[in-house]
């Protein structure tokens, strides 16, 4: 069943403590069950431990995490005949930014032991300087869609 019309975007409001849109977008992918304060929370606490422990301000940190874990292009499933073929295709800007923010999300769930805040500041960190889970998972899609690069002809 097909749309009458394209889905309409959302403005999101920029966060209260830091008028930036893209650390509301991540509070809202940490919420759950509609629990925005409990989510900023953890959030505004993760960026205070960050800058204690990397001397330089969190939202810097957030930032370069940020693009560190987005990634340029993806594999899309298409079938041609018989076969499916794992097609590279660049990535739309908004696309990049959404699924690096929920690759550091998961990532920081992930780690076990300690608390939220704890989680998230740490793989912040270690986005921001190249490593860790999501900028791990950017690589290995990157590796993929280098890897069939010989279909990329298939773009639709």
């Amino acid at each position: 069943m097909a749309r009458r019309r394209p889905a309409e975007k959302r403005r999101i409001k920029a966060d209260p403590n830091y008028g930036d849109v893209d650390l509301a977008r991540f509070i809202n992918r940490i919420m759950r069950h509609g629990k925005r304060t409990t989510a900023q929370r953890i959030v505004y606490k993760a960026l205070r431990q960050i800058e204690e422990q990397a001397r330089q301000t969190g939202m810097d940190v957030f930032r370069q995490a940020l693009r560190n874990a987005a990634p340029a292009v993806e594999v899309r499933s298409r079938r041609v005949g018989g076969a499916t073929y794992q097609v590279p295709r660049e990535i739309r800007i908004e696309r990049q930014l959404t699924l690096s923010i929920r690759w550091l999300v998961i990532a920081a769930q992930a780690r076990a032991g300690r608390p939220m805040a704890e989680r998230l500041a740490q793989e912040l960190i270690e986005a921001s300087r190249g490593q860790g889970a999501a900028v791990k998972r950017k690589e290995d899609l990157h590796r993929m869609a280098d890897a069939n690069r010989a279909f990329a002809h298939y773009r639709w």
